[in-house]
């Protein structure tokens, strides 16, 4: 049982200097990867070498790089902001209206920008202040936001989403397109159940609707933010072409597999960035210098994700070297355990991990073999990277918490600590049991 003994030390290094040591998640998942090796014997430095470099060179890696930039250049532009402005615009004025907007322009983002954090920061710096003014108390206002920051991950293409169809252990099993609809589906279920608990603190506070001297009318926030919501008509393009009827009838007419040829993964953030850069095109550098000094100001958020990501795949890769998918499916196989309770008991061993990690540390961590001992228990692999990268999505919503419940809290000047129990309660439960229903297939995607 090596590789279960290794995943223990990849662990163990990975908590213990993430949160006794108090240094960076990169850092971390470098360790972790280093801790790996001893375990794979005499072919140590070929294993090293060979995972480090199918990582450093999937095509993943592009791809999680160009979704950072392209949300760091739609904040930069305004772009986002005037999203924003525009949800506001419409249920703004309606009680609880901020908290609607929290959740839905969350809700929207996740779709787009895929950073808990990020989306944490978006959002709760324009709509904390706007729900305290509609009399939400600070606690709840935090809660709301850090919890809301998790649909950055059940909605495609997030790199914990890359991190996991990118694993030696579950690439074979998975075909990137094939999860594109079915998280989307998995990240409306997710989207309704964040709509349940914004009601929820709605009605159990004295929220009245938003002073109109705090929004725009419906007809200036759409006269200029109508475009923002090509943002999600073109991420359509690349999926249309690669589904269904149409792939089938391109695949047919360009004599080769079109779902192979196109690369969502590829598209998806090329598209995006394009049309992000033209809708924001007026706040744009009009210099070298300028652009230089962009890109000097968006490298920090390039060297935590890029080293995260690619530490993360060597380490699965690693990791799958030593044999831990077979091992660890063997052994909860051998615990003979109906689905459901596999489940609960996948569930809850993402999100303990997830608690002190990121979602993308823990699909590298424990992500990739929960969904390897899901199939080998009948599961279809979709059905199981969708309830596992649900679970991972509770991030901000288990103590300690991740870096979504500190922005959210920072922002509203409050202590994490008066979060904890309604986070678990209203998100890391409720997520918990969203996962284990798709599992079992009540809820369908």
């Amino acid at each position: 049982m090596i590789g279960i003994w290794a995943l223990g030390a990849y662990l163990a290094v990975i908590l213990l200097w993430t949160t006794l040591i108090k240094r960076s998640v990169g850092e971390a998942m470098i360790l972790g990867f280093l801790a790996v090796l001893p375990f794979t014997g005499a072919a140590a430095a070929q294993i090293g070498w060979s995972s480090l470099y199918s990582a450093a060179t999937d095509e993943i890696v592009y791809a999680t790089m160009a979704f950072v930039f392209m949300g760091y250049l739609l904040d930069k532009t305004g772009v986002l902001d005037r999203l924003i402005d525009l949800l506001n615009s419409l249920i703004g004025g309606v009680k609880g209206g901020p908290a609607w907007v929290s959740t839905v322009a969350s809700a929207g983002l996740g779709g787009v920008v895929h950073n808990q954090a990020a989306i944490a920061a978006t959002v709760g710096s324009v709509t904390i202040p706007w729900m305290e003014k509609s009399r939400l108390d600070k606690p709840s206002a935090a809660t709301l936001v850090a919890g809301n920051a998790g649909m950055g991950i059940t909605f495609p293409f997030s790199a914990s989403m890359f991190v996991l169809v990118g694993s030696a252990t579950v690439g074979p099993l998975l075909n990137v397109n094939s999860l594109v609809l079915p998280l989307l589906i998995g990240g409306l279920w997710c989207f309704l159940h964040r709509l349940i608990v914004t009601w929820l603190l709605i009605r159990k506070s004295g929220m009245t609707p938003l002073d109109p001297a705090h929004r725009l009318t419906a007809r200036i926030a759409f006269g200029r933010g109508w475009a923002t919501l090509l943002l999600f008509i073109v991420v359509a393009i690349p999926l249309i072409i690669t589904s269904g009827a149409i792939a089938t009838a391109l695949s047919e007419w360009t004599g080769g597999d079109i779902t192979k040829t196109v690369s969502v993964i590829v598209w998806i953030p090329v598209v995006l960035l394009i049309t992000g850069a033209l809708l924001g095109r007026k706040q744009l550098p009009g210099s070298g210098r300028a652009w230089w000094a962009l890109l000097r100001e968006s490298s920090p958020r390039f060297g935590i994700v890029g080293i995260t990501v690619v530490f993360a795949f060597a380490g699965a890769n690693a990791l799958a070297a030593t044999g831990l998918p077979k091992q660890m499916t063997a052994l909860l196989n051998q615990l003979n355990l109906p689905l459901w309770l596999l489940a609960i008991l996948i569930g809850l061993i993402v999100i303990a991990v997830a608690a002190p990690l990121s979602a993308t540390a823990t699909m590298a961590a424990v992500g990739t073999v929960g969904v390897a001992t899901l199939v080998a228990a009948g599961v279809p692999a979709t059905t199981a990277a969708v309830a596992v990268l649900i679970f991972s999505s509770c991030e901000a919503a288990v103590p300690p918490g991740g870096a979504p419940l500190y922005v959210a809290c920072g922002i509203a000047d409050v202590d994490p600590l008066k979060t904890f129990a309604r986070l678990l309660t209203h998100y890391a439960l409720p997520l918990l049991g969203i996962g284990v229903l798709i599992i079992v297939g009540i809820l369908p995607i």
